[in-house]
């Protein structure tokens, strides 16, 4: 079995800050991280692998610059067999319509795979958009929001997480499939696995545009059809009142409160 894992290199978003001018994240300075919810897609991958090593390969993919290499080593060291990076700077700027166009491309070269797995979503962006137009652009079936997968033979069952319970669904590979955090806990880089991923850097495949087939109109800033206006840290919220006193009491009063706030 092949397995593909979209991986994307990110700020760590508990250190962004947004540059007032352009409304854009600053990413300079900012320690770069793998994406959580990816990290819980390899983990999956990972688990399909343990299961039956000899038959599984697992290979990451991602779009970045040259430095986004430190992200796929840590996928490397967590246990993926191999990793490909597409890097150039005519991908840059890309929003989640172009780089759903480059990654795809990407994986139609890579060719002959039964599963692709990733992130819900990029916690730099939060769009939950690149990995369901990927699957449309490869015209394979897709499954969003998994928190559980099961496999057998050909045939994918998965547990799709909702917002007031969730549903299964049955779908046959090759398919795409989003990941939750409640799927699984990522597994650590172990010492043989970082002392191999660095020892062997031709694990980390580099295409730049010109090795995958990709028009310029596709892919980048320009042929971007969205971007971004302004980023920023939403106002906190104020502190919560305790009631205090019987259920008559805390009742009377909260429409006290809420009659002097012109709410009732």
């Amino acid at each position: 079995m092949k397995i593909l894992v979209c991986a994307k290199q990110v700020p760590n978003t508990k250190n962004v800050t947004t540059d007032p001018v352009t409304g854009r994240i600053n990413r300079e300075g900012v320690e770069s991280i793998l994406n959580p919810d990816d990290a819980n897609a390899l983990e999956a991958a990972l688990e399909i692998k343990d299961k039956d090593p000899e038959n599984v390969h697992v290979t990451v993919i991602s779009m970045g610059p040259d430095q986004a290499k430190e992200m796929l080593n840590e996928c490397l060291a967590m246990g993926a067999d191999d990793a490909i990076l597409l890097s150039d700077r005519r991908f840059g700027g890309s929003d989640t319509w172009a780089t759903s166009n480059a990654i795809a491309a990407g994986m139609a070269k890579v060719g002959d795979y039964d599963l692709i797995l990733g992130g819900r979503q990029a916690i730099d962006g939060d769009t939950a958009q690149v990995g369901p137009q990927i699957a449309e652009k490869l015209g394979i079936p897709q499954v969003t929001y998994a928190e559980d997968i099961k496999i057998d033979g050909k045939t994918v069952t998965v547990k799709r997480q909702l917002e007031d319970g969730y549903e299964i669904i049955e779908v046959q590979m090759p398919c795409f499939i989003t990941c939750v955090a409640e799927l699984n806990t990522p597994r650590y880089m172990n010492v043989g696995g970082i002392i191999e991923a660095y020892d062997h850097p031709e694990r980390i495949t580099t295409w730049s545009f010109d090795d995958v087939d990709i028009k310029q109109e596709e892919t980048g800033l320009k042929a971007s059809p969205t971007n971004v206006f302004t980023s920023f840290a939403p106002a906190p919220k104020g502190a919560g009142v305790m009631l205090e006193g019987t259920d008559q009491e805390m009742v009377d009063q909260l429409m006290a409160s809420l009659k002097e706030k012109h709410y009732i």
